[in-house]
């Protein structure tokens, strides 16, 4: 805080969210996972935490574990020491955020608080989150509570408040059993990802993927689970393998229920056929009166309407959990209960009992709250008992008769106490069913003795068994029975994650990822690659759009088939969410060049650096970044990386770049370099000492013989890349010799198309760094149709256009660029003018050519014809044959599909011997017409 703080007049409750984002990856300001909240103080910048009177008082009061926080000073109390000194209102928001979820059970501690550059009043506030929904509502919670504390509002009750935000978190949370597989994931450092907003996880990534709905798993299968969910078949399975079963029989009526309860023998039990936790189970029936009453309760749990009635067995409850075949957990279920006092109600009890903070409405904690309902209140009447009564001390009170921990009952851990042979029958119940997850549920007078002996069966067996009672047994040890869960998705030595390849940069992304998918597909992998294009699973599209965000990441980490991903990273998917994942074994960084300045915050190369340096930060130490020499910015990226660093560079020997990247080699490094000679220019791969020559740039389609340089460029990275990830020298030759930029291979990328007798070459190019590496491609191109002409001197036409998302001073230069290189400029706008009125991009555009041509550059001519398809056809019919076309197109399907039609048209025509026209036909005069009239 500094002396000239303003802080005059009344603090006014200002504090406001503008603007809201969720990284759900490493990203600018974290490697993990963090909300970002824009907001704007107002007067509140004048008001720091110790000129408010009461407030650091009024803040410990609701929130007192905030004295826990260490804020910068790195110790507890930290926090409360910049408080009591004066600390603005949006830091302390944050540690308010980060401490309700921490009331809600979620340890979030990380956060930071920034003031937006050049903007007072205004901050960036980022603190961690472990559920998405829960983070968000807690800055919202945050805020209100902040501005209450300055200003009380009479409607807002923050306790009111805490509690719906907990109840909120509660809803969203996994249960225990679902939490605690994932953990024991984390642990071992297995990704999840959370498919939807109940239970249901994938661990693991692509064809290494498995995935997990509670306890039920993918190795479940469903004719198990159908077996366990009808009890009678159940019963019977398991009684022909000679295993202890109660007698029953499976009815739909009243009156067949009592005749089976007569034959049987009473006392019985009367459940549902197909029901779950305890639901709809009458114990202890006594006479036909008490199966009557109680099979409208099992049948009402009943899916088919079927209901079981068998005798009952006598004993306590316990639960056996198989895992895989094997016990690895023993819980004794007791019932829902009280324990009088001689002082209060059995309604009171109930009341203290649920008091306790581990009870929670369902599964939500590790104790179910008891529910008092009719059925509770007659069992109590049966004991002899009314709710208003108060029982004598020591006197247990029942309130349910199942000890299900979903009724509220409790458990306690018996593992180590079963007798073995209780414990082989077990393991043999759930081998009968099937299942590779199962609850058993033994009724026996002594889990320690023989149930041969001593009596007593098995009344049931459950699929996607509750683990909660093992995890948090009420009384004993807890069992960690998610270990052997996760050792039967991924035994030891098993694989969650496959190798993931990041490509970022200004220019060249699409391309050099299609280079590494294409080498990788040659190798027999299935590849999964997002881009600009859409996303491609094993060399099919499955969706068409730009695809370079963190959500297209995912879907391809989500595909069963894929066993190796390249994805095209954009610095507008990082800046939005981060990058979707955990982290890229690979990150490419191929340049960063003047783009997109003036969005989200970035307005220099130095934070376009920062926000691309994204993907080094992400590599694992056992990864690497493969990163351009020759760029000063990306060259800066090697300290953010953790891994090892591959360059690769196109500088000369004996220069200072090649010097360095030949002091790393010395060391042990990596790198890819060019050798120029006589000869041609060579591809070198270097490790260490050695140096492998990978292929000569001229044999490698994609170059169009050496001359397109910034393809040999990328080549260069995907070399690296694909060296870096263990793929054979002599399959990334065969991959780089095999990849062209046919529109098959490379869509809308350097696409070249005989259009009758005219060179046509479709790119993409919408920036000037691009432009200026497509006009030296031009320029040899078109001196090597000289050389080859028979018609003269050939033409060079472009259609230009950008994005309007870039500054005005960026879409001028690009004009002033496609000047030096075309006869004549079209310029064309996009169908998406991102912000731009309709002909104000072009207008720039026209101007900055304008602008070289007065300055002598090689245009002679400057057109704008805003439509794209209108653009093209316009240059082809102004073009004669020889002369080469430049399209730099939007919608490249739509481009090439009118491309295709002129040539049939043209070729149809030849055919047909049509003298209508000269084939070398002048350009119309007007300039609107269309060319199917030439």
């Amino acid at each position: 805080m500094t002396d000239s703080t303003d802080t005059h007049g009344t603090p006014s409750p200002d504090l406001k969210i503008i603007e809201t984002r969720v990284y759900r990856g490493p990203n600018v300001w974290s490697y993990d996972p963090a909300i970002h909240l824009v907001v704007d103080l107002g007067s509140l910048e004048n008001f720091p935490s110790n000129t408010i009177p009461g407030f650091t008082e009024k803040l410990l009061e609701h929130l007192p574990r905030l004295d826990q926080h260490h804020c910068s000073r790195g110790r507890r109390g930290g926090f409360i020491e910049r408080l009591n000194e004066g600390t603005w209102l949006g830091h302390i928001a944050e540690h308010v955020a980060l401490q309700l979820q921490q009331e809600a059970g979620h340890d979030m501690r990380r956060g930071k608080t920034r003031q937006v550059k050049g903007r007072p009043g205004t901050y960036n506030i980022v603190y961690a989150y472990a559920d998405e929904a829960v983070g968000l509502a807690a800055g919202e919670l945050s805020v209100r509570f902040v501005n209450n504390l300055v200003q009380p509002d009479p409607d807002f009750d923050f306790t009111v408040e805490l509690e719906k935000f907990i109840k909120q978190a509660e809803r969203t949370a996994f249960g225990p059993s679902t939490q605690a597989i994932v953990d024991e994931a984390v642990s071992r450092d297995i990704p999840w990802i959370r498919l939807n907003k109940a239970s249901l996880v994938q661990l693991g990534q692509g064809v290494h993927a498995k995935r997990i709905r509670a306890t039920m798993t993918s190795e479940t299968g469903s004719i198990a689970v159908d077996v366990a969910s009808d009890k009678d078949l159940t019963t019977r399975l398991l009684a022909s393998a000679g295993l202890p079963v109660p007698r029953s029989e499976s009815i739909r009526t009243v009156d067949e229920a009592v005749s089976i309860a007569n034959k049987i023998g009473y006392p019985v039990v009367c459940k549902p056929l197909d029901g779950n936790h305890g639901r709809g189970v009458c114990l202890n029936l006594l006479n036909a009166d008490d199966v009557r009453e109680a099979f409208p309760i099992a049948a009402e749990q009943s899916r088919r309407g079927w209901v079981i009635v068998e005798n009952m067995v006598v004993g306590k409850d316990y639960r056996c959990l198989i895992i895989n075949g094997r016990m690895e957990a023993i819980a004794e279920r007791v019932p829902a209960h009280v324990v009088g006092d001689g002082v209060h109600t059995v309604a009171e009890l109930v009341d203290i009992t649920n008091a306790d903070p581990r009870r929670g409405v369902g599964h939500e904690k590790i104790l179910t709250r008891i529910t008092v309902n009719a059925a509770a209140r007659e069992l109590v009447r049966s004991q002899g008992f009314e709710l208003d009564d108060v029982p004598p001390e020591d006197v247990m009170v029942k309130l349910t008769l199942t000890g299900n921990m979903s009724t509220g009952g409790i458990s306690i851990d018996r593992t180590w106490e079963a007798h073995p042979e209780n414990v082989e029958i077990a393991e043999e119940a759930a081998r009968m069913i099937g299942l590779d997850i199962a609850g058993i549920d033994f009724i026996c007078p002594d889990i320690t003795q023989p149930v041969r002996e001593t009596g007593g069966a098995i009344c049931e067996v459950n699929a996607a068994p509750g683990f909660r009672m093992h995890t948090n047994p009420t009384i004993g040890e807890p069992q960690y029975i998610a270990k052997p869960v996760v050792d039967m998705l991924f035994p030891p030595g098993a694989t969650s994650r496959i190798p993931i390849v990041a490509v970022t940069g200004t220019n060249g992304k699409t391309t050099t990822s299609r280079m590494i998918s294409h080498v990788f597909k040659g190798m027999g992998r299935k590849v999964g690659m997002t881009s600009t294009d859409g996303i491609v699973i094993d060399e099919r599209l499955v969706i068409r759009s730009d695809a370079s965000g963190p959500k297209s990441a995912r879907m391809v980490l989500q595909n069963p088939r894929v066993d190796f991903a390249v994805f095209e990273v954009a610095r507008g998917g990082i800046l939005r969410e981060g990058l979707g994942y955990e982290r890229n074994d690979i990150a490419v960084v191929l340049n960063v060049q003047p783009d997109h300045l003036g969005l989200r915050g970035i307005d220099t190369l130095e934070q376009l650096a920062d926000v691309k340096g994204v993907l080094v930060e992400a590599v694992p130490r056992t990864g690497y970044a493969v990163l351009n020499a020759d760029d000063p910015l990306v060259r800066k990226m090697r300290r953010k990386c953790s891994g090892q660093v591959v360059w690769f560079s196109m500088a000369e020997p004996g220069s200072e770049v090649r010097d360095y990247i030949e002091g790393h080699c010395r060391r042990g490094g990596r790198a890819v370099v060019l050798e120029r000679s006589d000869l041609g220019d060579m591809i070198v791969v270097k490790h260490g000492r050695r140096s492998m020559q990978l292929a000569w740039t001229h044999l490698l389609p994609a170059t169009f013989g050496g001359r397109a340089m910034m393809n040999v460029q990328n080549a260069m990275a995907a070399a690296a890349a694909a060296f870096a990830a263990g793929a054979p020298l002599h399959d990334i030759r065969q991959g780089l010799r095999t990849f062209n930029t046919s529109y098959y291979l490379s869509p809308g990328r350097l696409n070249e198309i005989d259009v009758d007798g005219r060179t046509v070459i479709v790119d993409y190019c919408h920036n000037a760094p691009a432009m200026r590496m497509l006009g030296d491609f031009v320029d040899r191109l078109g001196e090597s149709l000289i050389a080859s002409s028979e018609l003269g001197r050939p033409s060079r036409i472009g259609v230009i256009a950008t994005a309007g998302d870039r500054r005005d001073e960026d879409i001028h230069e690009l004009g002033e660029i496609a000047a030096q290189h075309f006869d004549v400029v079209i310029v064309r706008e996009d169908a998406r003018l991102r912000g731009r009125k309709r002909g104000e991009l072009a207008a720039l555009i026209e101007a900055g050519v304008r602008s070289a041509m007065d300055a002598g550059a090689r245009c002679r001519q400057v057109e704008i014809v805003i439509d794209e398809l209108t653009a093209i056809r316009h240059a082809l019919a102004r073009s004669n044959r020889g002369d080469l076309v430049v399209l730099c197109v939007d919608q490249h399907q739509t481009v090439l599909a009118e491309l295709e039609s002129v040539s049939h048209l043209a070729q149809a025509g030849a055919r047909s011997g049509d003298e209508g026209g000269d084939p070398d036909f002048v350009k119309p005069s007007d300039e609107t017409e269309d060319p199917s009239d030439a």
